[in-house]
């Protein structure tokens, strides 16, 4: 990085000498023969302040400290970053780094101390998590540097100025990746996915391997190989997956610092990646008063990177979502049967009923999955115990909206539409694990 300019800060230990320097004259007033010890003392701290700004300013050391940050953050993601710091002086240098984080984090007190042997170089690492799409911008890398004197502090600005774009959770996708190559989910205490069935495509005889499915077991190649053998099938391949984000009013409201419409969009991209694949065709677009940041599905190598583009640019416009027009848009558009993940949020059955006749008929054309969202907080708020009356009302409230979330799932799946309700959290997982359900019953 390029050094801008540099500047000089008087120490915490320089005025500390200083009053005390005061106090010992003002004492010697009254005590004479310590007058002379702090003239001394005085000529002492003059002498230790010139050597210490020699130090810093007459040598031909410094400094030398950049930023190294990824081309682009996660979004809602732990993202590594990394500040790289070298001592050029011939002494340990004590240096305290003060990063200008991107306005969006609100973080006004970041601040590193450490100490440098001359010569040595040091990275030093910290996280962060942002919750907003778009482009942020970092400020200068400031360094304080003072000699083990400690009375001065020498600032080094580097030119760190710099933006980088945060995307949707390209972290997440990676981590969901290898669970395109199995139907086997073992995650972190996460329930596995049980095979339920498979589609008649024969395709190899293999050995058998802990988690096959039993019930594929080949006896006559077993008895043949004397070791157990199963029959391997393969899932239909190149289906329409669509993943159909509302983006209307309804799906900004918050948890954990980061929207609803964000974490289908974070669902969104691992759930296309691994629909892609799994040979499937991966697709989406958004709806509120009219459809929006469209993705044909396909499977062609490039699709990825579209739809990463398009849901970088994807936000909310505040408006009630216009079903009708979803319906209308999907019949004249897609002709071919598809797995539509339906993004949305529904908090009470009169919602629900407004839009039942057209969820209805998407049903009847395609393979329909309404995915909405648990209220946490909600939830968080009824299980703590009630302290007054006032508390018992406001929780009575609070289960009677959380019952009706439930009321909505029976609602649907009573008019065999498949359904999804699930934390903010855990949308990702249980995507997957329907879409992985999907293919095995061969549904679609």
């Amino acid at each position: 990085m390029k050094r801008l300019f540099r500047h000089t800060f008087l120490q915490k230990r320089f005025f500390i000498v200083l009053v005390s320097l005061i106090v010992g004259f003002l004492a010697a007033y009254f005590l004479n023969n310590l007058f002379g010890v702090f003239k001394i003392l005085f000529f002492l701290f003059v002498l230790l302040f010139i050597v210490d700004f020699l130090l810093l300013y007459g040598s031909k050391g410094q400094i030398v400290g950049k930023r190294l940050v990824p081309d682009k953050l996660s979004n809602g993601d732990e993202n590594p970053i990394t500040i790289e710091v070298a001592n050029e002086y011939l002494f340990t240098a004590t240096v305290k780094i003060i990063d200008e984080l991107p306005f969006q984090f609100q973080k006004r007190d970041f601040g590193l101390k450490s100490q440098l042997n001359s010569g040595e170089i040091k990275n030093y690492a910290y996280e962060l998590r942002p919750t907003e799409r778009g482009v942020y911008s970092f400020g200068n890398l400031n360094v304080f540097a003072s000699s083990p004197i400690g009375f001065i502090a020498r600032k080094y600005v580097f030119d760190g100025a710099y933006e980088v774009p945060v995307y949707p959770s390209f972290l997440q996708l990676r981590k969901y990746d290898l669970m395109a190559f199995t139907n086997r989910l073992f995650q972190y205490g996460l329930k596995k996915i049980r095979r339920i069935g498979h589609t008649m495509e024969f395709e190899q005889i293999k050995e058998y391997v802990r988690g096959d499915d039993i019930r594929n077991i080949n006896w006559k190649a077993t008895a043949k190989k004397s070791q157990l053998m199963v029959n391997q099938y393969q899932d239909e391949k190149s289906q329409p997956i669509y993943s159909v984000i509302d983006k209307g009013r309804v799906m900004k409201m918050p948890f954990e610092e980061l929207s609803l419409l964000d974490y289908a969009i974070n669902a969104t991209l691992v759930i296309s990646n691994i629909a892609i694949k799994k040979h499937d065709k991966a697709g989406m677009f958004a709806f509120s008063n009219k459809i929006e940041n469209r993705v044909v599905a396909e499977r062609r190598s490039s699709q990825m990177n579209l739809i990463l583009e398009t849901l970088y640019n994807l936000h909310t416009d505040f408006v009630e979502s216009d079903f009708s027009r979803l319906y209308v848009d999907i019949k004249r558009n897609i002709n071919q049967r598809s797995l539509l993940l339906l993004y949305t949020n529904f908090e009470t059955l009169d919602a629900l009923h407004r839009q039942m006749g057209y969820l209805q008929a998407l049903a009847k054309q395609h393979l329909l999955v309404v995915i909405f969202f648990e209220n946490t907080e909600l939830n968080h708020f009824a299980e703590k115990k009630a302290e007054n009356v006032r508390q018992i009302f406001e929780q009575t409230i609070a289960e009677k909206f959380i019952y009706e979330k439930k009321l909505i799932v029976n609602e649907l799946r009573k008019h065999g539409i498949q359904t999804i309700l699930t934390k903010p959290q855990d949308l990702t997982i249980n995507t997957i694990n329907k879409y992985l359900e999907i293919k095995a019953r061969g549904l679609l």
